[in-house]
């Protein structure tokens, strides 16, 4: 079957360490194709189906005015009925701003990395809203960003079936910014005013069943399940491949780890594709935890 995903999104946003994972997964990769070129490349490919059939191309603002030829050519692999996926990779100000410093790069932009970041944004804010997938990778770690692609494009994964991210986030840190749909849980009793819970999380089984126990718990998963049940197959025939579901509490340690835990626990025994993600769970338990993301 032929793939091809358009790998995208923020200057600093992750594009390279992406692309570097898909090659490890037998994707053919081409970084920087201008787009003019995509259609003659594409019908290369697709003429020799067996050979490349999985194709990785980043197609960002480095490419200048060319860049700008990008919904063009999207159109027309449409009309040949060429299928694609765009992959959008994105961060905070603040992680972008600290990943430049870093590297000691000029932003793409501008010598200004800060107004380099604003023009970018607004410059993708189209392309972003066409995106099959959007991936913030503020929080995440190389390897964790390699697993979450890995479970998305991995030799094993069905490639028309929905992803399913599951995540829990802290209010605290403000709200997931690639989120689908939002939940407060914070109505829930709260681990952390039991001294002997505070320092756990939910990924500990004392802080799944004081949550789990609560006639209020209880009540809203069933609640919830039905929305999410009722939810993903029309988001499926609507075309979507993946879905972002974010459950927060106050700190994103104890009741939103717990309820994202067995959501996705839930899911995975109705066969859907699951990916699970504790966002804030070591902002709050600082060096003493340690973050699940399976």
């Amino acid at each position: 079957m032929f793939q091809l995903v358009f790998v995208t999104g923020l200057s600093g946003g992750g594009k390279t360490q992406a692309l570097r994972s898909l090659e490890d997964m037998g994707f053919f990769c081409v970084d920087n194709l201008p787009p003019a070129l995509i259609l003659k490349f594409t019908e290369l490919c697709t003429q020799s189906v067996g050979k490349i059939n999985r194709i990785a191309l980043v197609v960002d603002i480095r490419g200048g005015e060319f860049f700008d030829t990008l919904f063009e050519v999207l159109k027309e692999l449409k009309a040949r009925q060429i299928r694609y996926e765009i992959l959008f990779l994105e961060a905070s100000d603040e992680t972008l701003v600290r990943r430049f410093k870093e590297s000691r790069r000029r932003h793409p932009l501008s010598d200004d990395v800060t107004e380099g970041i604003k023009e970018e944004r607004n410059r993708l804010l189209d392309l972003r809203g066409r995106a099959d997938r959007i991936i913030d990778t503020s929080s995440l770690t190389t390897q964790q960003l390699k697993e979450e692609l890995s479970g998305i494009y991995g030799t094993g994964s069905d490639p028309m079936k929905m992803v399913i991210t599951v995540m829990s986030f802290g209010y605290k840190y403000g709200l997931p910014l690639d989120s689908d749909l939002v939940f407060d849980v914070r109505f829930l009793p709260n681990p952390y005013y039991e001294p002997s819970l505070r320092f756990f999380t939910g990924n500990d089984q004392v802080v799944q069943e004081y949550v789990l126990k609560s006639p209020a718990t209880n009540e809203f998963m069933d609640k919830f399940t039905d929305l999410v049940d009722f939810l993903i197959p029309h988001y499926i025939k609507e075309g979507k491949s993946s879905l972002t579901i974010a459950i927060g509490c106050t700190g994103g340690m104890h009741r939103s780890v717990t309820l994202a835990n067995h959501l996705s626990s839930i899911l995975r025994e109705k066969e859907h594709r699951v990916i699970v993600k504790h966002r804030d769970i070591k902002r709050s338990q600082g060096l003493k935890c340690s973050n699940d993301n399976s």
